[in-house]
This record gives C-alpha cells, structure tokens and sequence, in this order.
C-alpha cells in the first residue's frame, strides 16, 4: 500500500469544511437504466459514464460531496469500472469530497484487497470515503479503518439503515445490553478517540426515514461521528426535518438525494442543485 500522504487536512476536517462551506446536501450519482433513459442516454458505459461527468460538472461549487454508486458501474464489468475511474477523478479534481458507494465488506487479505482498491493514494478508483458493511463483525473492517487513518481518508459504516428489512437484525440486542446499530456505532465513536477536529473520519450510516433512536443511536453515541443519511427527497425525508430527525448531531450530517435531484435532467440539474442546497441552509 502507499505511503500517507503528508500535509493535507484528514478527512474528518475536510468533511467538516465542506458541512460549514456548503451545508449537508451530497448529490447521489445513480446512472440506473430508467433515468438513463429519461436523460437520453443509452443504458451502456459511455452512458453511465457522461451520465457521472455531467452530475460533477453541475455539482463542482454548488455542493461539498458527491456519493457515486459503484453497483451502477459495475453492471458493465471492466468498461463500467473504467467509467466509474473517469467520473471519480473528474469528481475530485472538481474539489468535491467522493463517497464511494461499494457497500464492502470481508475479512482478512479480501479486505485489505478492498482497502487498497478504494482509498489507496494512487489507486484507479481512490476515493476520499468508502461505505463498509460491518456484518463479518466490526473488527473485520480493521484493514479499511487503518487505510483510513493512514491515507486521510473515510469510511462510513452501515447503522440503522432505511431498508424496512434491515430492522429486526440491526434493532437485534446484543448481550441484552445494546442493539447491533448501537454496538457498530460505538465500536466506530471508538476509533475516533483522539481525532483532531470535531469530526472523526470514521463515521456510521443511518437512514433518514427510521428512528434511529429506537435502534439506540443517541445524540450521546453519535456524538462527534460523521452520519451519512440517505433517505431524503424521494425517499420521504425533506430538507426541513434534518433538525428534527438528527437533533444535536444534526451538524454533522451528510444528506444524501439522489432521483429528487437526477430527475431534473441534465439540463435543469444545476438549478435543482442549486434549489435543493438553498431547502438546506434555510432550514
């Protein structure tokens, strides 16, 4: 793996400039067939691909984050991944902060693969973040945390997810003591002990339509914790209820939307942008 990089800001920093100089909106890349279709485009790789160039191009200085979905690229194999290269460099070049949506997760040699695959310096599809999956266990991730740490880099662990299904396992307690949600986001607040700033690197994913705190996720356990947050415009979470939903971490909340802004097209994509954002700041 590459050496750290050296002099630049660690990504709970970059993260937090990003909230304070933008506000929370992360703009979702999702080149799924049908809004292909609705931009124009034919559903291939060179679609998926300027599909992902156009969404940085009007995203670059109107938002902080972009969160490509790699599912998306994959569908295409080798030709799709070399879209996904294209639009994550473009992405970052731009000066946007890239999730990277991949959802990864394993144990031993697979996850350092992962590590170096996403958040290496260097690598063909470097991001600044990565979403994990903790359900191999949390400490399975290891590879991925140190990645982090090492390259000034995030990662974002699933939570409280907003897929109905997700509910009975991650509400689940554990030693009579704390549901899996909790549990994930403690072993998480963990790793970010002794983290400059007020936000660690290493943050959870919680979903904008549950509870989260009927799975345990506390103002106190998410503390100082970057959430990302799908779960907003068309899923049914509105600008106005970030307050409401995330209370006293509300600051640290990235606000995931994706159809509510892509369905504008690639011609009105800027001025949704644009309109989404502006819901944000004067909530």
């Amino acid at each position: 793996m590459s050496e750290p990089q050296v002099g630049r800001p660690g990504f709970g920093r970059r993260l937090r400039d990003a909230l304070d100089q933008y506000g929370p909106l992360c703009v979702g890349i999702d080149p799924h067939e049908a809004l292909l279709r609705a931009w124009g485009m034919d559903a291939t790789p060179a679609g998926a691909r300027e599909f992902g160039l156009r969404t940085v191009e009007a995203a670059a200085g109107r938002v902080g984050v972009v969160k490509p979905q790699a599912a998306f690229y994959e569908r295409y194999g080798a030709a799709g991944f070399a879209a996904l290269e294209e639009v994550i460099a473009a992405a970052r070049a731009a000066g946007l902060i890239v999730i990277a949506d991949a959802k990864r997760g394993d144990i031993g040699t697979t996850m350092d693969g992962y590590a170096a695959a996403w958040l290496a310096p260097g690598a063909p599809l470097e991001s600044d973040a990565l979403t994990l999956s903790p359900y191999l266990g949390t400490d399975s991730l290891n590879a991925a945390f140190s990645a982090a740490t090492a390259h000034e880099k995030g990662v974002f662990v699933l939570a409280a997810t907003s897929n109905p299904e997700a509910s009975a396992l991650q509400r689940a307690r554990v030693d009579d003591e704390e549901s899996v949600a909790e549990r994930v986001a403690h072993d998480v607040a963990a790793r970010n002990i002794g983290a400059p700033g007020s936000l660690g690197s290493i943050g959870v994913v919680v979903g904008a339509t549950v509870d989260r705190r009927s799975f345990g996720l506390t103002d106190v356990v998410l503390a100082g914790t970057p959430i990302l947050a799908p779960g907003f415009g068309a899923q049914g979470a509105e600008p106005g209820d970030l307050g409401r939903l995330f209370g006293y971490v509300a600051s640290q909340v990235v606000a995931s939307e994706s159809r509510s802004i892509l369905s504008a097209g690639p011609a009105g994509l800027a001025a949704r942008i644009d309109q989404r954002a502006a819901l944000y700041r004067t909530a």
